[in-house]
């Protein structure tokens, strides 16, 4: 008499099996029977595991982002030649981010195309954080124009609709040059002399002074009083957003 097979068993063959009917048609409606059948199992088998369809591929594409994330998303400090440098470390990721939407369009386009309003996604704050964390030290460096925050949700904004878009042109005309463009335009925008080191960059303004010493008050002060340090953070947040020449 065979044995049945083991819950975790039967629920990978159900992962494996849409992941592989999502791969093999991209941008197209997978169906609860092709997933079953391609699985070996009934329909109240999959509802068993995930609930319903939709919880199935959450969770499909929750195994693929993580798989992303733990490659290093976004610039790992030891992919490539990007050292210790958190600009280049921030390009080496956008290019990333652009090649894992190309290279899985249906995990892409179900993890950023069904987004409801006011809710964050989840699955991509991990790698959203580790962006965050470059930029911080970009601020550290007296080289970042607005907060980290603002250019995080910038890059992030920036990145994700350049990925879309190369997914949604024809086959074989996903034009990386069009990439590339963007990235170094809003990293030109975001940093100070981004194409030179910062030891050999511009002399900082007020407006990058402000953004590095906010960016360093929080390792936090035994100077100031938490009250102090809020007003301090208030006169920093409002000169980091001036835009008068001067600044």
């Amino acid at each position: 008499m065979s044995s049945r097979p083991k819950p975790s068993v039967t629920r990978d063959r159900l992962l494996l099996a849409t992941a592989q009917l999502l791969h093999e048609s991209p941008g197209k409606p997978v169906s609860t029977r092709a997933i079953c059948e391609r699985a070996g199992v009934q329909a109240p088998t999959l509802y068993h595991h995930f609930g319903s369809k939709q919880g199935l591929l959450d969770a499909v594409v929750n195994y693929g982002f993580t798989q992303y994330v733990q490659a290093g998303a976004p610039g790992d400090a030891g992919d490539g030649d990007t050292g210790g440098d958190p600009v280049a470390r921030i390009r080496q990721g956008w290019d990333d981010h652009v090649r894992y939407g190309l290279d899985h369009p249906s995990f892409y386009v179900l993890l950023y195309g069904r987004i409801e309003p006011g809710i964050p996604c989840t699955l991509t704050s991990r790698a959203e954080a580790m962006l965050l964390g470059l930029l911080t030290a970009v601020a550290r460096e007296g080289r970042l124009r607005v907060t980290p925050a603002e250019a995080a949700r910038q890059i992030a904004a920036a990145n994700v609709g350049v990925t879309l878009s190369l997914i949604a042109r024809p086959d074989g005309d996903a034009d990386l040059g069009t990439s590339h463009q963007v990235r170094e335009a809003l990293i030109g925008a975001l940093v100070v002399d981004a194409s030179v080191p910062p030891d050999k960059g511009a002399a900082p303004t007020v407006r990058t002074l402000a953004v590095a010493l906010s960016a360093a008050l929080d390792d936090g002060t035994a100077v100031l009083s938490a009250g102090e340090v809020t007003m301090l953070r208030e006169w920093l947040r409002r000169l980091a957003a001036d835009q008068s020449p001067s600044a």
